[in-house]
């Protein structure tokens, strides 16, 4: 096609289609293990997973597959007053009536003509042209005409400018993508050791093996720091001569764990430590909704204030900053007032379960448990306490049109409750990773305001693409 550049409707180079859901009445149409996409799983831009799956018979009862690489658009739903959410499906997924899968022509991608990727950062770019064209439906949520989206001329560069520019965009993605991926590494790190020392006890149980078989307690010291290392006697040694300072850190640790056991309320745990329940260990608040009618609470407000659609939207489980901010008077309006940095915060409804660390004073709504670390336990432990004790936590919850766990039914919930240096320990392992955590979001946040500062240039042609690089005319 050359080098012109040529505008067409949207309509002209892609195909929509449109998604639905199963009914929820018929359990066989449900908890499959095809992800079904809806408003509330569309976090993020690269789709794979959502809380609800379906199964093949609920997709051919009333939904429809989107194919790897489809882009997924939100055309209904109260999300719409705020944000265009908009992303690509990184496997076949299912989605619902209100998101539509769009696809470009086949014949133009074999004609070299419009490239996929092209289109989908052209709705990215163009997201303040579609927040302007949202309706309102009059039960709150909004709505995006598709024969208007369709009607929307897009500048096609030519293929080379179109792949040029996609590899510009693609690159930043792909960094934000490998922050991501650390991220969720040192997340399974800290998991890992929170479920080794406080759920299977591993460094008190090999304290116990070692001195059943014969060994002295000095035996059983060094096999509970091949517990908590993951290395080996002869590893410990090489260790001790090359760095001696790690070496004493490491003995430090394991000499704070017992070596016996002792029956409690909640079966056996290790001796010295208690039992207890969670809403007797942290502070449980929660939080309220200023009315959005009062300008007086919202406008100019720079309070930050969360709800759970922060965390839906969320890849790692710590929060740097919220989508919306109320003003003093609005803050007034919350009981639990502003939350100091490292609350915990867990989601208490639709669904149970988000949960972040706060890594910024906040006040939150009342969609939210939220957790003040000021005993014993640190923000870092009861994080990851909730984590493990997930399962339990849901149960717990009630409803008839959605699960709700109430503040009363979640204090109530049994909790181990280690002695202070070992906890203290713990933090001071894994807090290290939260920091990094945090430094790693703030840089794809970074990322995330250079791809939006230059997509609209780049596809407005006013900004030339290189490669993986940009230039300015």
């Amino acid at each position: 096609m050359g080098s012109k550049i040529h505008y067409r409707a949207l309509g002209e180079i892609t195909d929509w289609f449109s998604g639905g859901t199963p009914s929820k009445k018929i359990e066989d149409y449900w908890n499959g293990d095809i992800p079904w996409i809806s408003a509330s799983s569309m976090g993020g831009v690269r789709y794979s997973d959502s809380d609800l799956k379906i199964t093949e018979a609920g997709l051919r009862a009333g939904s429809r597959l989107a194919s790897k690489g489809s882009i997924l658009l939100l055309v209904r739903g109260s999300a719409l007053h705020k944000n265009i959410l908009v992303g690509i499906a990184e496997r076949d997924v299912a989605f619902n009536q209100d998101v539509k899968a769009i696809r470009v022509k086949e014949a133009l991608i074999a004609e070299r003509y419009v490239d996929e990727a092209y289109i989908y950062y052209w709705l990215r770019a163009n997201k303040q042209k579609l927040l302007e064209m949202v309706e309102h439906t009059g039960i709150g949520a909004g709505k995006l005409d598709t024969k208007r989206l369709q009607n929307i001329e897009v500048r096609l560069p030519s293929w080379k400018e179109q792949r040029k520019i996609v590899s510009a965009a693609t690159s930043l993605d792909e960094k934000e993508a490998l922050n991501s991926r650390v991220n969720q590494t040192l997340e399974q790190i800290a998991q890992a050791i929170f479920k080794s020392w406080f759920v299977d006890f591993e460094p008190v149980k090999a304290k116990i093996s070692a001195l059943a078989a014969g060994g002295s307690e000095e035996d059983a010291l060094l096999a509970a720091m091949q517990a908590i290392s993951g290395k080996e006697k002869a590893q410990l040694t090489q260790l001790q001569t090359e760095n001696p300072e790690h070496y004493n850190q490491l003995r430090t640790t394991a000499e704070l764990f017992p070596s016996a056991m002792q029956d409690s309320e909640l079966g056996e745990i290790p001796e010295g430590w208690s039992s207890s329940d969670i809403g007797k260990e942290v502070t449980v608040v929660g939080g309220a909704t200023p009315s959005t009618k009062n300008p007086e609470f919202w406008d100019g407000g720079d309070i930050a204030w969360t709800s759970p659609r922060d965390l839906s939207n969320l890849t790692d489980k710590v929060l740097v900053d919220t989508e919306r901010k109320i003003t003093e008077a609005g803050l007034a309006k919350i009981s639990s007032g502003l939350l100091p940095i490292n609350t915990v915060l867990m989601s208490s409804r639709a669904p149970v379960g988000y949960l972040a660390l706060t890594k910024l004073p906040l006040a939150v709504n009342q969609g939210y448990i939220a957790m003040k670390c000021e005993k014993v336990l640190s923000p870092e432990f009861t994080l990851q306490w909730c984590s493990e004790h997930m399962d339990e936590i849901k149960n717990r919850a009630s409803g008839t049109t959605f699960a709700e766990i109430s503040k009363k039914n979640f204090k109530v919930i049994p909790v181990i409750v280690p002695k202070k240096e070992i906890i203290d320990a713990f933090s001071k392992q894994v807090r290290p990773l939260y920091s990094k955590i945090e430094i790693n979001i703030r840089k794809s946040h970074s990322l995330g305001l250079i791809r939006d500062s230059l997509l609209p240039k780049l596809l407005s042609g006013s900004l030339q693409a290189h490669n993986n690089e940009v230039e300015t005319d």
